[in-house]
């Protein structure tokens, strides 16, 4: 747990055990942020701060879907941030902030394994460094939350302009008609999409967060009003971002999938000409191809007649083929 106290005069980094009468004093915005949870966190957050039990419980568990929670003088926002993992997957990195009138609280995770603690304490960092070197110097607890989340948000914008990045790519090839294995060629088209989808699910989920945040009034100061709102543009656009491009690859996947498809279609007919016109030969020799070669004789005229007559066939049907547009 790392405790800052934030004045006009800077960041001073405190010990937990200040927090009482960091409180108390009424002086700057208090700053807890929690990289990981455990039962001494949530033993010092509920006898200093008073959460309610429902608050604690989100903070020490995994949520699935962002959260909104207000209480009488406090405001519990669960969000997640999108974080590429292998083979496509997408890791959703769990920030939890409780908002009071003079203090914030930032509890990351829990997350996958596979997610690196400097990931997680990404953007708490960077806004914390703003903040020592004097480029940003909030006045309440929002500004502080504010310019995490304007954090994540350009990661998340980052993020929606690496998969353009790849999809500018896959239709590029789709185009060019340059790939070697279509199987793999679909399966990273689609690991794609996934990406963006899961972009654009976040940032749509979270909006709605933040416009219910909006229309709670005794939860949001008038001064910090426009912050909130601000946060719904970012995450509408986001989402229309990821949206839109998401639509875009989707084009391009059913352009390559008509274009195989109809390949195989063409090579069906063009097997089924071949078979059709084959037919009469192994029809007709079935028939008479026994009595005509043996062992001992061969019957000449018999074996032309019948030969004659297989060509014929044959070549009669793969002109009629051809008059169909078959081939």
């Amino acid at each position: 747990m790392d405790v800052h106290l934030i004045t006009a005069e800077g960041v001073r980094d405190c010990d937990p055990g200040e927090l009482t009468a960091l409180l108390a004093a009424k002086h700057g915005i208090v700053w807890v942020d929690i990289p990981e949870w455990d039962a001494r966190t949530g033993e010092i957050l509920s006898s200093v701060f008073g959460l309610h039990p429902l608050a604690q419980h989100d903070m020490e568990v995994r949520n699935r879907l962002p959260k909104l929670h207000a209480y009488p003088d406090s405001l519990l926002l669960v969000l997640h941030a999108p974080e590429r993992g292998a083979g496509g997957h997408v890791h959703h990195v769990e920030l939890d902030r409780v908002i009071g009138p003079r203090y914030l609280i930032t509890v990351h995770g829990p997350v996958n394994p596979a997610v690196g603690r400097e990931v997680m304490l990404r953007d708490t960092d960077e806004v914390l460094a703003r903040i020592r070197s004097g480029r940003l110097q909030p006045r309440t607890a929002f500004d502080i939350s504010h310019a995490i989340v304007s954090t994540l948000t350009r990661r998340m914008e980052r993020f929606v302009e690496e998969l353009t990045t790849d999809v500018w790519e896959l239709e590029r090839r789709v185009t060019e008609g340059g790939y070697d294995d279509p199987e793999k060629f679909l399966d990273e088209m689609f690991r794609t999409r996934h990406g963006l989808l899961a972009v654009r699910t976040i940032a749509a989920q979270t909006a709605q967060i933040y416009r219910r945040v909006s229309g709670i009034s005794r939860a949001v100061p008038e001064e910090s009003r426009h912050l909130v709102v601000d946060l719904v543009d970012q995450f509408d656009r986001i989402a229309a971002l990821a949206g839109e491009e998401k639509d875009y690859l989707q084009g391009v996947i059913e352009f390559y999938r008509a274009r195989t498809e109809t390949k195989m279609t063409i090579a069906a007919e063009r097997l089924a000409v071949i078979a059709v016109v084959t037919l009469p030969i192994t029809a007709l020799a079935s028939v008479l191809g026994m009595n005509l070669i043996v062992n001992d004789r061969t019957t000449p005229v018999p074996l032309s007649v019948a030969l004659g007559i297989m060509l014929t066939m044959s070549a009669g049907l793969l002109y009629w083929a051809k008059r169909q547009g078959w081939w």
